[in-house]
């Protein structure tokens, strides 16, 4: 499993926290958990929707990013992160017209 940092960079304020920001996403959302935790970021920083849990991510300030890639985060493009997002939107689609069809037998 693999954690990955994007290049998006967008200046944002977030709460008191004025920074350039990107997205840390991972290959399930236990082990995005757990790397969070391993740069002290706190659970409910995590953002996630309920109709697009492909989209899961915790948004990270520029001062923190290489703390990130020390810790093993793999530096992506942001379009890398969106083809992600856009395959696992698809996995779920699939799946669940899978578990639909299965249901009618």
């Amino acid at each position: 499993m693999t954690v990955y940092l994007d290049d998006w960079r967008q200046p944002a304020r977030l709460g008191v926290v004025v920074d350039r920001w990107s997205h840390l996403v991972a290959d399930s959302d236990d082990e995005l958990h757990a790397f969070a935790a391993r740069m002290g970021m706190r659970r409910e920083w995590f953002q996630c929707k309920a109709g697009r849990p492909y989209h899961a991510h915790y948004d990270l300030p520029e001062r923190s990013r290489g703390d990130a890639l020390a810790l093993g985060a793999v530096a992506v493009t942001w379009r890398q992160v969106g083809r992600m997002m856009r395959e696992r939107r698809s996995d779920a689609l699939e799946g669940s017209i899978a578990s639909a069809g299965r249901r009618d037998l």
